[in-house]
């Protein structure tokens, strides 16, 4: 088959497509940025122009889309025939605009929170002043080094952070009242009709150190299972009241809501409607079916079973230097690894090869090298019939694994074992 994918400057599809490659289709990729372009050299073909490659593609072809921001291109496609996999114009609205997404939450019956949205920080400061509690910081464009997390109950350092803000010039902030609870996202795939595969419970790790301290990251690893999405009362709760909606929107790819659940019920925070990073690379782990086929019988609308492994996956992010402190307006080249190489200590194992998967890099002369400028570099899993088993699996790769300057969080899963856990079991959200 022919498959044609956009991967946006985020490279979350990057390792998908390698994999598609070796499932034997015929792969073309064109990177939606410049300063990415070196990524994936020397490991998949890369075009130039993915407009140019829609009569190579055709309509028996598949389009594949990583990121939001394109909703509107992939709806137009649609109508001329083509089959894709991806959002819509309605889906990124669902997840780049909080606000929004907060009122479909409370429209499909989900208790939601209030969420305030400012043009400025001196508009956020005057709010907060005048209020009592704890509060979240976030960004409609979902900037996640410039989320916090407040702590202080009177809201002073909510007010000391949103006074930096102002000072640096940042606007269009969303203040939402902190939720106490245990934070878990459900997600599954639609085929613009109806669900295809168990539903994926998933627990994300996003600041930068162990034991959540640190600024917030896109994501420092995962930890995640399917389950039958007839059992789980977390999808049925909130992810399944939303069925007619994907329907009216002809949303064909995965969709995710992370919420956080308490002994009052559960609470949606935000969408995200595209593949999830690094919950792909799980995904990937953990799927016995060829994404190829899978993917095809999504963008068609049509059933497909999807067999994926019993037991848990566990991902965690390799990273270096600049992350997470990155800018794509302004790059100094003393802080980026560009051409440094990876390095193991011995050979991999076919299997250690499929688990372990490339973001930012390029292939050159049979050496992986760093290639990009965020300093995303890889992902790892591990998955087991236990939390353990799959933490052991993927951390034991990861001592196999020399890159100068590497860093990543040694913690993934632990929560879970210590303490959420537990509580979801107690409150009767997971067996």
């Amino acid at each position: 088959m022919r498959i044609l994918a956009i991967l946006s400057q985020s490279l979350i599809g990057a390792d998908l497509v390698v994999r598609l490659k070796n499932e034997g289709h015929d792969i073309k990729v064109f990177i939606d940025s410049e300063l990415q372009s070196e990524c994936l050299n020397g490991m998949v073909e890369k075009t130039e122009d993915w407009k140019s490659e829609l009569c190579w593609v055709g309509k028996g072809g598949l389009i594949v889309f990583d990121d939001v921001e394109y909703g509107a291109i992939q709806d137009q496609l649609r109508q001329d025939g083509f089959s894709v996999v991806g959002g819509s114009a309605e889906s990124d609205k669902l997840e780049l605009d909080r606000e929004f997404g907060q009122k479909i939450f409370s429209q499909f019956g989900m208790g939601v929170t209030e969420l305030f949205n400012f043009s400025n920080a001196d508009e956020a400061i005057r709010f907060v002043r005048g209020q009592n509690g704890v509060w979240v910081v976030k960004q409609s464009d979902h900037q996640s080094t410039l989320n916090y997390v407040g702590m202080m109950p009177d809201g002073s350092d909510v007010l000391s952070i949103l006074d930096h803000y102002k000072h640096l010039g940042i606007k269009n902030i969303s203040l939402q009242r902190k939720l106490t609870g245990v934070e878990v996202a459900v997600g599954r795939f639609f085929n613009g009709v109806d669900w295809i595969g168990p539903a994926c419970i998933n627990f994300e790790h996003k600041p930068l150190f162990n034991g959540n301290i640190g600024p917030m990251t896109g994501e420092m690893g995962t930890l995640m299972w399917y389950e039958a999405a007839e059992e789980s009362r977390l999808f049925q709760e909130v992810l399944a009241k939303m069925k007619p909606y994907f329907q009216e929107i002809c949303f064909k790819g995965y969709a995710d809501i992370n919420c956080i659940v308490n002994d009052k019920g559960v609470w949606p925070l935000e969408a995200t409607m595209r593949f999830g990073c690094p919950t792909i690379h799980l995904q990937a782990a953990l799927h016995l079916s060829p994404w190829g086929d899978f993917l095809k019988a999504l963008a068609d609308g049509k059933a497909y079973d999807l067999q994926c492994k019993a037991g848990y996956g566990i991902v965690v992010s390799l990273v270096v230097p600049p992350f997470p402190f990155f800018s794509y307006t302004r790059i100094d080249p003393e802080h980026l690894l560009e051409g440094v190489a990876v390095f193991l200590k011995k050979p991999l194992s076919e299997d250690e090869q499929t688990r372990l998967c490339f973001q930012q890099t390029r292939l050159e002369n049979g050496r992986y090298r760093i290639a990009g400028v965020t300093g995303e570099l890889a992902f790892i899993t591990g998955t087991g019939v236990t939390v353990d088993e799959a933490r052991m699996q993927a951390y034991s790769l990861i001592e196999n694994i020399i890159v100068p300057k590497m860093f990543y969080r040694t913690d993934i899963g632990e929560k879970f074992l210590k303490e959420d856990n537990e509580v979801l079991r107690n409150l009767g959200w997971i067996r």
